[in-house]
């Protein structure tokens, strides 16, 4: 039984602990407290009661910290490491877009990261309460820290697995998430994409994505942006992406992970990103 401690209960968060609780010793560190962690999943409801802190200075060393906070929330998660991390502690991070190391080189030395790509749709409905729509995958890089991490999840449905090429899995994942902006600024649901003229803004979205993320070393297709569209397409006309859900609440959306990284990266490879720095430049109007 190892000792992990998760920080950021959200859908992600709280799912992943639910999950983990089964057959370790799990610390949930969030803002507020709750009694219980409800996941609905695929195969039935998972109920789980994990240790809950909200104070940093409570927190011991782990064996692993899974870091599944918002992106934006870098120094809110830093906040905790100080009391969870100890000489052999492992550090993953599980967060939105394609630069998990560079974002918390600043509080952990590099080798000591371990990068997360996540593809769990869920939505948390109320603290505690998450619905899990598929059980998806996570990747991280190959290595013993990568293997470390995915024996973590042995006993659990959820397909975790090594990969020699991490920046190749990244910028996919952040082309699926790019695409996902269409939701948040007209506030529909993920069936907006079977609209002929919404379907041509998010293959336009991926493109720029995929044209950068070549400039960054990741192999992608160039077929890349029909399969985003037709995967919108075959899911569930009700689903709410993580940036949705957030400008639905209020709260601040991961803009710069989703799209502006897109624009940030490609100006620095001299690649036109006129339709994500659109997008990017009207949530932060919405979201303001």
């Amino acid at each position: 039984m190892m000792r992990i401690a998760v920080i950021g209960p959200g859908a992600v968060g709280g799912t992943l602990a639910a999950w983990l609780g089964e057959a370790h010793d799990v610390t949930l560190c969030a803002r507020t407290a709750f009694e219980r962690l409800t996941v609905e999943t695929p195969d039935g409801a998972l109920v789980a009661t994990p240790t809950v802190l909200t104070d940093p200075a409570a927190a011991t060393p782990v064996d692993w910290v899974l870091v599944a906070t918002k992106t934006y929330d870098a120094a809110g998660a830093a906040a905790w490491l100080a009391g969870l991390v100890g000489p052999d502690t492992r550090v993953a991070v599980l967060q939105n877009g394609v630069e998990h190391v560079e974002r918390f080189a600043p509080y952990l030395p590099a080798e000591r990261i371990t990068p997360a790509v996540v593809d769990i749709p869920a939505e948390r409905t109320a603290p505690g309460a998450i619905r899990q729509r598929r059980m998806g995958w996570i990747k991280v890089p190959a290595g013993p820290a990568g293997q470390a991490f995915a024996a973590l999840f042995a006993h659990t449905p959820i397909e975790v697995a090594t990969t020699e090429d991490f920046t190749t899995v990244a910028w996919s994942k952040l082309a699926l998430n790019c695409a996902g902006a269409v939701n948040a600024l007209t506030l529909k649901p993920a069936g907006i994409a079977r609209r002929d003229d919404i379907a041509a803004i998010m293959r336009d979205l991926v493109a720029e994505c995929v044209a950068v993320g070549r400039a960054q070393g990741a192999d992608l297709s160039d077929d890349l942006p029909e399969q985003v569209v037709a995967g919108y397409r075959a899911g569930p006309a009700d689903g709410i992406n993580s940036l949705h859900a957030d400008r639905l609440a209020g709260r601040p959306m991961e803009i710069d992970a989703r799209n502006g990284v897109i624009v940030r990266k490609g100006a620095a490879h001299g690649i036109a990103t006129p339709v994500n720095a659109m997008v990017a430049a009207l949530l932060e109007a919405a979201g303001s």
